[in-house]
């Protein structure tokens, strides 16, 4: 089959010229496809995610019991017919509790990675296109490097605790948290970018054009140095998962008996060693898959955000 030439980024050629934005589409959704087929784990980690969004979705749907109200006549009971698995120590239903727990487990830890990417991309993209220049802009830039500096010296699951501490345990000072925390990350990863960015000739030749340094890092800096931020994104969210279970494990995070996969696995771990396993395991084992998942779509991400794989896949999908 003839060799069809492709663009930096990858593309078709012969795309670039009737019918662009259809064509391009049509082009994105077939690589995505191809990139699934070679690397099926890839494949895993968006079915699970998106099982996890369809259940907490769907949970009052398919959710046998409520998830806080308790039954005291069916007290710690293995996993049977009625309970496939099993009851706590209050009696609730440990199924109907791991379904509803991606509700909270979800909102936060996506509000939070999404906050701190967005507050951290701008001051990364700020601190990486004016570090080394003159003047208020350079000043701004070294100070809060530094404050970013100083931030990440503390061990951030102390840190989380300690703001709860300070503002109060609640859903949104949680949120608030993650955002906090997680900030310093995407400032770096965003500026690391941009000073390899910033040297390229088309930005040059857009500064010296006249065009304003807003427009500049908006339409030429960030677009071509968001692709690790997204891969970080994702990764992030289960992180994120994981950070709000452990405040959650220790008494910090979401209050009981709201179902959250943190607080089931403190509340069943007593009993584990009287040969309870169940309140504590099927919730962790849900906590595990899900942050599982998602570091396999980080891991996609960052493999479609590398223009030499893509175009070595692009050239195998237009020769297939």
């Amino acid at each position: 089959m003839r060799a069809v030439p492709l663009t930096p980024l990858g593309r078709p050629a012969t795309l670039a010229g009737r019918h662009p934005v259809g064509a391009r589409a049509k082009f994105a959704t077939r690589y995505f496809l191809r990139l699934l087929r070679t690397r099926p784990s890839y494949a895993v980690g968006y079915a699970i995610v998106a099982v996890v969004v369809l259940v907490a979705i769907a949970a009052p749907l398919i959710s046998p019991y409520s998830p806080i109200t308790a039954d005291p006549t069916v007290y710690l009971q293995g996993p049977s017919l009625a309970h496939p698995f099993g009851t706590d120590n209050t009696g609730m239903d440990v199924l109907s509790r791991v379904i509803y727990a991606p509700r909270i487990d979800l909102t936060i830890a996506v509000i939070g990675t999404a906050l701190s990417a967005i507050i951290g991309t701008f001051l990364g993209a700020w601190v990486g296109y004016f570090q080394g220049t003159s003047g208020i802009r350079n000043i701004t830039s070294v100070t809060t490097m530094r404050a970013a500096d100083v931030l990440q010296a503390f061990p951030v699951f102390v840190f989380a605790i300690a703001l709860v501490a300070v503002f109060g345990q609640s859903t949104t000072t949680i949120i608030f948290a993650i955002a906090f925390v997680n900030i310093p990350i995407y400032l770096r990863l965003m500026r690391s970018q941009v000073l390899s960015i910033r040297q390229m000739r088309y930005v040059e030749a857009a500064f010296v054009s006249g065009m304003p340094d807003r427009w500049i890092v908006r339409d030429h800096i960030v677009p071509n140095a968001i692709g690790p931020v997204l891969a970080q994104l994702s990764v992030n969210i289960g992180w994120s998962i994981l950070l709000t279970a452990g405040l959650s494990f220790v008494g910090a995070g979401v209050r009981a008996p709201t179902p959250e996969w943190g607080s089931m696995i403190a509340t069943g771990f007593p009993n584990v060693m009287t040969g309870q396993w169940w309140p504590s395991a099927f919730p962790g084992l849900a906590l595990a898959v899900t942050v599982y998942g998602f570091a396999l779509i980080g891991t996609s991400i960052e493999f479609m955000a590398d223009p030499r794989r893509r175009r070595t896949l692009a050239a195998a999908e237009m020769s297939a």
